[in-house]
């Protein structure tokens, strides 16, 4: 368990950061659904992975980031 749980979390890790690779090197742009998208997913497994080291802390920003993610995309789908 303990391994499955750490991939998730470095899967995590990895989607947050090439998103935001991706946006500061302007292959993306901050709204775009792509973005949005790789930021939620990775807040997922980042919240995963957290929650069972109980980090709380971590998994409070993952949930907050989850949250701007999903509103964007919630936002953006309205928009079209």
């Amino acid at each position: 368990m303990k391994l499955t749980v750490d991939l998730i979390g470095w899967a995590g890790a990895v989607l947050v950061l090439t998103a935001y690779l991706m946006v500061s090197t302007r292959r993306l742009g901050g709204e775009s659904g792509r973005y949005q998208l790789m930021n939620l997913l990775g807040s997922i497994a980042l919240i995963v992975n957290t929650l069972y080291y109980r980090a709380y802390p971590s998994t409070f920003v993952n949930l907050a980031w989850m949250t701007i993610a999903i509103y964007t995309l919630m936002r953006r789908r309205t928009a079209v």
